[in-house]
């Protein structure tokens, strides 16, 4: 997956602010832009900093490309896959011994990727060359790239593995790839600037998040239509439904809000406040959705049942991206501003001592066993392995 904010562009219209705050070459932006479009308080984005603090060791990290930034698993749990988005690579991590083997060159910018269900290809989404490449997993090759819109950013799959759909957020669609051939199909027109989509557990809707129009599109994946967009708040950057499908959680980043969607419906009911809202992650159980304030210090907890929030957990600096393990145990959450990791149990909400890793520290993905959690560093160009029984870093082998 991948968050992304929207930043003003000399000459040009806006385009992405993608991992750790880099953006394309030839563009400028404006501080105060950013300051209007994400936080709406003048405040400067965070800073980069040295972490402080106490904090688990993080130990050797796995030496991967420069800005380190998506993430992905293999089903099996055998691989693990990051997006090098100023290598232009992705680098095939060994789960088994924790060894970085060959980087695999991709496209420009590479920011996420995604693993088909049966495990036999991983999609790139290459934002600086407005393709999508697919990695053969077996033998790491990289395929033929497949040209879509501007600045892809996230990837899902319908649940029979037959059509991907990407997010062309500075084209205003999504475009449908068939998998069987690799083929992109014809571009949905969305709204503005879409960063996020999610798709329902069966398969039937995909949801697009537009962060400048403030609407969410609903895909029909039998007819690739899009529907009547769906009212929402400022900014909507993050999607999550629930594992029944009834719901879909949006995090409104400008409006600090999350916006539940009735999905049999598509209607948007009251929007909570959260006081901050970036990412979204919800537990197998469906019970409690996570939400990261990333223009502060917390991780706000929703009650489904209810839809009212819960007492905001304290975590580190600027807290990115959310991932549960399967158990619906815990929840750890990235802190790129702390350069560090802080579980949560979810049974009481309760914080563990944070784990430190390396330099800006933005995506997590947690082995299907649960065992295993990957931190994806963007300052440091590494990927450090956490143990979650106790929550130490595996000895890990530099490529």
């Amino acid at each position: 997956m991948i968050k992304q904010v929207i930043i003003a562009a000399a000459s040009a219209a806006p385009v992405m602010l993608t991992a750790g705050w880099a953006y394309p070459a030839g563009m400028t932006a404006s501080a105060d832009r950013v300051s209007d479009l994400v936080t709406g308080t003048g405040a400067d984005l965070p800073r980069r900093v040295t972490p402080t603090g106490a904090a688990v060791w993080a130990g050797t990290s796995i030496k991967v490309g420069r800005d380190a930034f998506g993430i992905a698993i293999t089903p099996d749990g055998k691989t693990a896959y990051v997006a090098n988005q100023g290598s232009g690579t992705v680098t095939p991590i060994r789960i088994a011994t924790n060894t970085a083997l060959k980087p695999i060159k991709v496209g420009r910018g590479p920011v996420s990727v995604a693993i088909t269900l049966h495990g036999k290809t991983a999609y790139v989404a290459n934002a600086g060359s407005d393709t999508v490449t697919p990695i053969h997993v077996a033998d790491n090759r990289a395929g033929k790239a497949i040209k879509v819109g501007c600045s892809p950013a996230q990837i899902v799959f319908t649940p029979d593995g037959k059509t991907a759909y990407v997010d062309d957020s500075c084209s205003n669609a999504v475009t449908p790839i068939r998998t069987a051939t690799n083929t992109a199909l014809r571009a949905i027109r969305v709204g503005s600037a879409p960063v996020w989509i999610a798709i329902t557990p069966d398969g039937k809707t995909v949801y697009a998040a537009n962060f400048l129009s403030g609407t969410v599109t609903p895909i029909r994946t039998a007819t690739n239509k899009a529907l009547r967009p769906i009212k929402v708040g400022r900014g909507p950057d993050a999607i999550v439904i629930t594992p029944n499908g009834a719901t879909a959680y949006v995090a409104n980043q400008v409006s600090r809000t999350v916006t539940p969607i009735r999905t049999a419906t598509n209607t948007a009911l009251r929007a909570i406040r959260t006081g901050g809202a970036f990412d979204v992650a919800i537990t197998p159980d469906g019970r409690t959705v996570y939400v990261s304030n990333f223009f502060g210090t917390t991780v706000i907890p929703i009650r489904t049942s209810t839809n009212t929030t819960l007492k905001p957990i304290k975590v580190g600096r600027a807290p990115f991206d959310l991932a549960i393990t399967p158990d619906g145990k815990t929840v750890y959450a990235p802190n790129s501003g702390s350069g560090t990791v802080t579980p949560i149990r979810t049974r009481t909400n309760r914080v563990l001592k944070p784990v430190r890793v390396g330099r800006d520290p933005t995506f997590i993905a947690i082995t299907p066993d649960g065992k295993t959690a990957y931190v994806a560093n963007s300052g440091s160009g590494t990927v450090t392995p956490i143990r979650t029984r106790n929550n130490k870093v595996l000895t890990a082998i530099k490529a």
